[in-house]
C-alpha cells in the first residue's frame, strides 16, 4: 500500500515538470537545427474557381530547411511527372495549371509532407473542389391559379451549385419583388403568400440564382399567378378562366386563424455546429397576416447575439454556444387565433482544441510530455502519429511511452528529434496538430533586441520583455538599477518571463536588467522603461445649435507630455471630415463656415500620440426657419366662417411654436396680406370668423426659434355674401376748432368692415338741453365734416353712423362736445400778497366769472419778477417768472424768493384758447435774511507765531450785516482737531491778523457773515505757522549743498526739452518762500536761486544743450535760510540736432543788412513822392484789396518781436499781416521786396518793421535750409536774433 501511494506521489511529481516544460516551450531560432514547422496552408475545403490557375499553399520553416512532397487521396503525387504541376522553389507550394485540362482530373484530397533530418511534418487534408454553376433544367410552368386570400408558395429548387447559390425574386424588369409580413422569401428561397391579394395578379414571378465563385446568374422560367374573386364570377366564366391552369387551393378564402406552412405540423428539430450561425424559420398562412413571435422555451434568447428577420419570420442566433440548445417556440396571432411550432435545437461540436500540442526544447537527459486534449460533440477519437507515421508503427523508442494520451519523454539522447502529429476528429471534422520535439544542448541567448526603450503612460501596464532560447531551459532574474526585482503586488513576472508593472508610475522609470542562466552559461540584456504623461483633452467641444449659413466652432485643447507631439484628427459621424473648404481645422480648433443642413452630426476630437489618444465629441445641430405648411384645404364652410387645415412642413430642428394665419381681401386690398389669427404650434386646423363682403385668400407661416417660415401657397379664394354694416365709425370726436364752429371728426370703415357696397356716413347733430330736431346729412369716402354758425363754448350731441346699400348699422352712441372757445374778457380781482417770510409769499385773488370765461377755464397763471434789492441796486431787472394753478384754485405760495428784495406781480386766467386780460401789478417786499457765504477767504504766514485772515463781504448780503464769526482750531500730526476759539468782528472788517499761535502748526479756520436773521453759511480754510528754526537741530551743512529733505515736500518730477526744464512738486506749506535751486553738475559754481511765486511748477530757462544739471525745490525762511529741500534731480539737456551759428554777429550779416536797410528807405521815399502825385503802388494795390480786419498782436510765443513788443497796447506795426499761429501768408500780388532782395527766403533779420508788409513769400518746407522745429518765417528768423 504505501509502495503504490510512494509510485502516486512520484508520478505526480514528474508530471508537474514536464508541464513546466510545456508551458515554458519556445521557438528555437532558425539559426539551430530543428525539425520542420508548417508556416502556412491552404484551407481544408478549397473551392477553386475552374477558369484559374489551382495553387495550393504549403510553407514550413526548419534546419535544415525542410523538402516538401504531396500525397493525394491517400497516395504519392509526384508533382515532377505532371508537366502542369509546378511546386515553387525552396516551398511546397503547388501551382496547377488546367488550362486545356479538365478541372476534375485535379480534384481530391492533397496533403504537404515537409521534412528535413530531424523529422517530418504534415498539413491538413486540403480537398480541392471546383466550383459549379449548373444550369436549370428545361421545364414547362403552368400557370398558377389561386383564389383570393388563399395562401401561396412560389418555388424556387435551383440548381444543386457549389457553394449554394444566393436566391432572390425580381420582374421583368429586374426590379426586386417587394416583400413583407404578407409576402416573403424562404431560407430555401421559395415564394410564400400567408395570403394572396388581386394585386398579386402578374406574369413575371422570376427566380434567380446568383453563383459567386463564377460570379455567374441563372434564371428560373417565369411564373404566372392568377389570382380569382370566386364570390364574384359565375360558373361560366369560372370555368373558362381555370381551363389550362393549375387552381391553387381548395379550401374557403375568407378570414381564418393562422396555421404553419413551413416547417409544417407542430414540431420540427434543427442541428447546428457549435460556433456556427444559426438560422431558425416560421411561415404561417392566414387572414389577416399573422403576426410572428419568437420565445424560448424554459429560457431567455442569448443577449446581444440574437436578431429577428424576414419580418420577424426568421430567428438568427451567431457564435452557438451548447447552451443555446433546447425547445424554441414560434407564435403565430391574428384577430381570429393562434397558432404555435415547436422548434428542437440539437447543438453538436466538431472537434476544438482545449490544448493543442506545443513544440518541446530539451536538452540531453532531459524529460518532457507532449499534451493533445481536444473536445467536441461527439467526442473526437485521438492518435498520435511521429513523422507521418502511427505511432504504433513507429519504431520503438525506450525514451518514449504513452498514458492518458499524452506522450511521456525522459532521459532524451542527443539525435532523437522528431516531429509528432496528433489527430482529433469526430463526424462533424477533424483537428491536426504538429508538434516537434528538439534535442540540443545551447548556453543561454536573450532574443529582445539590446537596450530597447519601451514607452507607457502613466497608470498604464508596463510589459518588459526577455525573450530567451536555451537548452536547458534558461532562468530569468529581473534587476532593476542593480536592485533585483521580486515576484509580487508591485512587479509581475510571466511564464514567458515578461516583468509586468501592472501600474506604470514615474518612479518606475528607469534601466532593467535580465539574467538569462542554465547550466552552460548566462546572458544579460538590459532594455529602458520611460513613462510619460497621459494626453488629456482639457476643453473639450460642446454642444452647439447653429442656425444655417452661420459658423460652427468646436475647441479641443490637449495636455501632453512634453516627449509626446499629438496629432489631431476631427471625425463627423465616425468618418472622415468631408473635402471641403468650409471646414477650418486649426491647431486646437474645428470650424464650420456657412453651416448646411447636411453638416449636422456628431463631431469628434481624436488627439493621437504614439502612445496614446483622447477623443470626445460634440453635436452639432443646424436649425432654419421651418418649411412652410402646405395642403391648405377649406372645410366647414358657412356664412360667416371657415375652417382652414394645413399640413406642417419641416421643423429643421427648431419645434414650431405657432402658426400665423394671414388673408388677402382681393376685393378692396388686393396683394395686400393681413394677420388674422394665430394658433399653437401643435394645432394643424383653425376656425375662422369672417366678415361679410369679402373675397378671402388664407396663407400660413410657421414660427420657431429662429424666425417664421416662408409663407405657404394661398388657398383657394372663399367670398361672403354683402350685409348691413355691423359697426360703425369709431373714434368720433367734436372738437370746437373756432368760437362759431364744431368739427366732427371719425375714423372710416376698412372695406373689410363695409360689409356691403355704396357705404356712407350718416352725420346728426343738435345743441344739448335745447328743444331741437337733430340736423343730419350723408357723406361718402371722408372723415370729417365743420358744422359753422354755433354759438361760442356751447355743448353739442353728435352721432356718425355707417350705411350701406343693404341697410344702416347699428344705432351709434352719442359724442358730446363743445363748439370753438374765445379768450376770456375779465382779469382777476382783489389780488392781495402776504409776505410769510424772506424767500416765501402767499398770493391770493377773487375767480373771474364762468360767463367771461368763453370756455373751459385751465386756470390762472401768477407772473412775477424781482425789481430790484433793497440792498444794493441791481444792474438789471429779473425776467419774470410765472406759476399756473389748475382750475379753480385761486390762491398760492411763491418759493425761493431773494431776501430783502422788492418784487411785482400779476394774475390772468386762461382758457383752451388763451390768456385773458392781465390783472393790475402788486408790488411787495421781502424781510431780510441770513447772508450768503464770505468770499475769497486766505490765510496767510507772518511769522513763527502769526497768521493772516482775510477775506471779502458776501456776494448776497441779503440784510444788513451786522459782523462776521470767525473760529478757529489746531490740528494735530494724527489729523484731530484741538480746542475751538470764536472771534466775533465787525461788518467792515476784512481782515485779522492772529498772534502767540503755535509754531509749525496747521490751523483750520471756519468763517460766517452774520445780519439780525443770524449767520450765513460757513466758509472753511487751511492755514500753517512758519517752523521755528531755533528747535531744530539742524545737521551741518557742506556749502553749496541743501539741508535734508523735510516732510512737507512730496514727488518731484521734471521733463526737458532743448534749452529749458520744468519742474513739478508736491508741496505741503506755505508758498511765500518757495525757490526752485540749479547748478551744473560736476562744477563748483554756486546755485542759481530763482524764485517760485506761489505755483507748483517752475521753467528754468537758458539751460545749455548737451549739458548736467542739479536741480532741487527749498523752503526758506523770513531770515533767507533753508528750511525743507526735496531730493536732488539729475536732468540732462540734450543737444541740438545741428549747430545753428548765431549769423547775427557775423560781419558779412551786418553789412547786408544795412545795405538792404537803405534800399528800403529809397523805396519808401520814392512810395511817398508817387503817392502824393495820387499814383498807385502795387504794395498799395496789395493793400487796399486785402485790408485785414483783425490784426493780431504779435507776442512772444507766437511770432512776435520779444522784449520790444508793446505789452500795454498790443499796437502791431502798421501793415502788418502776420496771422495769429506766427506764420506769412502770401498776397496775390507777386511783387515785393523780397523778391528783389539777396537771399530767397525773405529773413530780414534785423529791421523787422517791414516784414510783415512785404513778406510775400509762402512758408516754407522746414526741411528746406533750416533744421530748426520753428518755421523758418521772417518772424521767427527775427525772433532767433533779439
Amino acid at each position: 500500500m504505501d509502495r503504490k501511494r510512494s509510485c502516486t506521489l512520484c508520478g505526480g511529481a514528474v508530471m508537474l515538470l514536464l508541464l513546466g516544460h510545456m508551458i515554458n516551450a519556445l521557438e528555437v531560432p532558425l539559426d539551430l537545427p530543428q525539425p520542420p514547422t508548417i508556416t502556412h496552408q491552404s484551407p481544408k475545403d478549397y473551392i477553386i474557381d475552374p477558369r484559374e490557375n489551382i495553387i495550393i499553399h504549403c510553407e514550413a520553416k526548419g534546419k535544415p530547411h525542410p523538402s516538401f512532397s504531396w500525397t493525394r487521396n491517400g497516395t504519392h503525387f509526384d508533382a515532377e511527372k505532371d508537366s502542369k504541376v509546378i511546386m515553387k522553389p525552396n516551398s511546397g507550394t503547388l501551382v496547377i495549371d488546367i488550362s486545356g485540362e479538365k478541372v476534375e482530373a485535379y480534384e481530391g484530397v492533397y496533403q504537404c509532407i515537409a521534412r528535413n533530418e530531424h523529422g517530418s511534418a504534415l498539413s491538413n487534408n486540403i480537398v480541392i473542389r471546383q466550383s459549379r454553376s449548373p444550369l436549370w433544367s428545361k421545364e414547362r410552368i403552368e400557370p398558377i391559379t389561386v383564389q383570393r386570400g388563399m395562401s401561396l408558395v412560389l418555388q424556387c429548387r435551383p440548381p444543386a451549385g457549389l457553394p449554394p447559390p444566393i436566391i432572390f425574386w425580381m420582374d421583368n424588369n429586374f426590379q426586386r419583388l417587394p416583400q413583407n409580413s404578407r409576402v416573403s422569401q424562404a431560407l430555401n428561397g421559395d415564394l410564400y403568400f400567408s395570403n394572396v391579394l388581386m394585386d398579386d395578379n402578374r406574369n413575371d414571378y422570376i427566380c434567380y440564382a446568383r453563383f459567386p465563385h463564377t460570379q455567374t446568374i441563372q434564371q428560373k422560367q417565369p411564373i404566372t399567378v392568377n389570382v380569382l374573386d370566386i364570390e364574384a364570377m359565375n360558373d361560366t366564366v369560372l370555368a373558362a378562366f381555370l381551363n389550362g391552369s393549375d387552381f391553387w387551393g381548395d379550401s374557403p378564402s375568407g378570414e381564418r386563424a393562422p396555421t404553419f406552412m413551413q416547417p409544417p405540423g407542430m414540431h420540427s428539430t434543427s442541428m447546428v455546429l457549435k460556433g456556427d450561425t444559426l438560422q431558425l424559420e416560421c411561415i404561417a398562412d392566414g387572414l389577416p397576416t399573422p403576426d410572428i413571435s419568437w420565445s424560448k422555451v424554459n429560457g431567455d434568447l442569448p443577449s446581444g447575439r440574437f436578431s429577428f428577420h424576414s419580418f420577424q419570420k426568421t430567428l438568427k442566433i451567431t457564435e452557438v454556444t451548447d447552451a443555446d440548445g433546447g425547445d424554441y417556440r414560434c407564435l403565430a396571432r391574428n384577430r381570429l387565433g393562434s397558432n404555435h411550432h415547436i422548434i428542437t435545437v440539437v447543438v453538436r461540436a466538431a472537434p476544438f482544441w482545449i490544448s493543442a500540442p506545443q513544440n518541446l526544447i530539451l536538452a540531453p537527459k532531459e524529460s518532457g510530455m507532449l499534451t493533445c486534449r481536444a473536445d467536441g460533440n461527439p467526442k473526437p477519437t485521438v492518435t498520435w502519429s511521429v513523422n507521418g507515421i502511427p505511432i504504433e508503427n513507429s519504431h520503438k523508442d525506450p525514451s518514449r511511452k504513452i498514458e492518458n494520451g499524452n506522450i511521456i519523454l525522459s532521459d532524451v539522447q542527443t539525435g532523437s528529434s522528431a516531429v509528432y502529429q496528433c489527430n482529433a476528429s469526430n463526424e462533424y471534422g477533424y483537428l491536426l496538430g504538429n508538434a516537434f520535439v528538439s534535442v540540443l544542448a545551447e548556453p543561454p541567448r536573450v532574443l529582445t533586441p539590446p537596450n530597447h526603450v519601451y514607452s507607457v503612460i502613466t497608470n498604464s501596464r508596463a510589459l518588459l520583455d526577455c525573450a530567451s532560447f536555451g537548452s536547458p531551459l534558461p532562468k530569468i532574474t529581473w534587476f532593476k538599477n542593480g536592485q533585483s526585482v521580486l515576484d509580487g503586488d508591485l512587479y509581475i513576472i510571466h511564464k514567458n518571463n515578461t516583468l509586468e508593472i501592472n501600474v506604470a508610475r514615474p518612479v518606475h522609470s528607469g534601466k532593467y536588467t535580465c539574467i538569462a542562466s542554465n547550466s552552460l552559461g548566462n546572458k544579460e540584456n538590459h532594455v529602458y522603461l520611460e513613462v510619460k504623461e497621459p494626453t488629456r483633452i482639457l476643453r473639450q467641444p460642446e454642444y452647439k445649435v447653429v442656425q444655417r449659413n452661420g459658423m460652427a466652432e468646436f475647441e479641443c485643447k490637449v495636455k501632453h507630455d512634453p516627449t509626446l507631439f499629438p496629432s489631431m484628427i476631427w471625425l463627423k459621424d465616425n468618418m472622415e471630415l468631408p473635402d471641403d473648404s468650409r471646414f477650418e481645422v486649426g491647431s486646437d480648433s474645428l470650424t464650420i463656415h456657412d453651416v448646411r443642413e447636411d453638416d449636422e452630426g456628431n463631431y469628434t476630437c481624436i488627439r493621437n500620440t504614439t502612445l496614446d489618444q483622447d477623443s470626445a465629441s460634440a453635436m452639432l445641430t443646424v436649425v432654419e426657419q421651418p418649411d412652410p405648411p402646405r395642403d391648405l384645404e377649406l372645410t366647414d364652410q358657412r356664412e360667416h366662417s371657415v375652417r382652414l387645415t394645413w399640413t406642417p412642413g419641416d421643423e429643421n430642428n427648431s419645434p414650431i411654436q405657432l402658426f400665423l394665419i394671414q388673408y388677402e381681401d382681393s376685393l378692396h386690398e388686393p396683394g395686400v396680406w393681413v394677420n388674422m389669427t394665430e394658433v399653437s404650434g401643435t394645432s394643424t386646423t383653425a376656425h375662422l370668423e369672417l366678415s361679410p363682403y369679402v373675397y378671402y385668400s388664407f396663407r400660413v407661416l410657421a414660427l420657431n426659434e429662429v424666425g417664421l417660415s416662408e409663407p405657404s401657397a394661398p388657398s383657394r379664394q372663399y367670398r361672403t355674401n354683402p350685409a348691413q354694416p355691423e359697426v360703425n365709425p369709431s373714434d368720433v370726436e367734436v372738437i370746437g376748432t373756432s368760437p362759431d364752429s364744431v368739427t366732427i371728426t371719425w375714423r372710416e370703415l376698412t372695406g373689410l368692415e363695409s360689409n356691403g357696397p355704396g357705404l356712407q356716413y350718416k352725420v346728426s347733430w343738435r345743441q344739448k338741453d335745447v328743444d331741437q330736431q337733430w340736423t343730419s346729412l350723408s357723406l361718402a369716402n371722408v372723415s370729417q365734416y365743420v358744422v359753422t354758425g354755433t354759438p361760442t363754448f356751447t355743448p353739442y350731441e353728435v352721432t356718425v353712423q355707417a350705411v350701406n346699400e343693404y341697410g344702416p348699422g347699428p344705432s351709434p352712441e352719442v359724442v358730446l362736445g363743445y363748439s370753438g372757445e374765445d379768450l376770456p374778457t375779465v382779469a382777476p380781482e382783489n389780488v392781495k400778497v402776504y409776505v410769510q417770510n424772506w424767500t416765501l409769499a402767499e398770493v391770493s385773488w377773487d375767480a373771474v366769472p364762468l360767463s367771461t370765461v368763453q370756455g373751459r377755464l385751465n386756470g390762472y397763471k401768477v407772473s412775477y419778477w424781482k425789481l430790484r434789492s433793497l440792498h444794493k441796486q441791481d444792474p438789471e431787472p429779473k425776467k419774470p417768472q410765472e406759476l399756473i394753478f389748475q382750475g379753480n384754485e385761486t390762491e398760492g405760495l411763491l418759493f425761493g424768493l431773494h431776501p430783502y428784495s422788492q418784487y411785482n406781480l400779476n394774475i390772468r386766467a386762461f382758457n383752451g384758447k388763451g390768456d385773458g386780460p392781465t390783472s393790475s401789478n402788486q408790488i411787495f417786499e421781502t424781510p431780510e435774511g441770513v447772508p450768503g457765504p464770505p468770499a475769497d477767504l486766505k490765510v496767510e504766514n507772518l511769522n513763527l507765531d502769526s497768521l493772516i485772515v482775510k477775506w471779502a463781504p458776501p456776494v448776497e448780503h441779503n440784510g444788513h450785516l451786522t459782523g462776521y464769526l470767525l473760529k478757529y482750531q489746531p490740528i494735530n500730526t494724527t489729523d484731530k482737531l484741538g480746542p475751538l476759539k470764536e472771534l466775533l468782528l465787525a461788518a467792515n472788517e476784512t481782515s485779522i491778523t492772529l498772534d502767540n499761535l503755535k509754531h509749525s502748526t496747521r490751523y483750520k479756520f471756519y468763517l460766517n457773515a452774520k445780519t439780525v436773521k443770524g449767520a450765513g453759511p460757513t466758509v472753511t480754510e487751511e492755514g500753517v505757522t512758519i517752523m521755528d528754526e531755533a528747535l531744530i537741530q539742524h545737521p551741518a551743512v557742506e556749502a553749496g549743498k541743501a539741508p535734508p529733505v523735510g516732510r512737507m515736500f512730496g514727488s518731484v518730477n521734471s521733463s526737458v526739452e532743448e534749452d529749458h526744464a520744468v519742474i513739478s512738486w508736491e508741496y505741503s506749506g506755505p508758498d511765500r518762500n518757495v525757490y526752485v535751486e540749479y547748478v551744473v553738475d560736476n562744477s563748483k559754481e554756486p546755485w542759481k536761486t530763482e524764485f517760485v511765486n506761489g505755483t507748483r511748477t517752475y521753467q528754468i530757462r537758458g539751460l545749455k544743450p548737451g549739458m548736467s544739471y542739479r536741480v532741487r525745490v527749498v523752503a526758506k525762511d523770513h531770515s533767507d535760510a533753508t528750511v525743507h529741500s526735496t531730493e536732488e534731480l539729475l536732468i540732462t539737456v540734450p543737444a541740438m540736432t545741428s549747430k545753428q551759428v548765431d549769423i547775427a554777429t557775423q560781419g558779412w550779416f551786418i553789412g547786408l543788412m544795412c545795405a538792404i536797410a537803405l534800399l528800403i528807405l529809397v523805396l519808401l521815399i520814392v512810395c511817398f513822392i508817387k503817392r502824393n502825385k495820387g499814383g498807385k503802388y502795387p504794395v498799395k494795390e496789395k493793400e487796399d484789396a486785402h485790408q485785414d480786419p483783425e490784426i493780431q498782436p504779435m507776442k512772444e510765443d507766437d511770432g512776435t518781436f520779444g522784449e520790444y513788443s508793446d505789452t500795454e497796447d498790443h499796437k502791431p506795426l502798421k501793415g502788418s499781416r502776420t496771422p495769429s499761429n506766427g506764420t506769412v501768408k502770401k498776397d496775390d500780388s507777386d511783387d515785393s521786396l523780397v523778391d528783389y532782395g539777396e537771399g530767397g527766403d525773405g529773413q530780414f533779420n534785423e529791421d523787422g518793421s517791414f516784414i510783415g508788409q512785404y513778406s510775400g513769400k509762402k512758408e516754407k518746407d522746414t526741411a528746406e535750409g533750416n533744421e530748426s522745429s520753428e518755421a523758418p518765417s521772417p518772424v521767427n528768423a527775427m525772433n532767433s536774433f533779439v
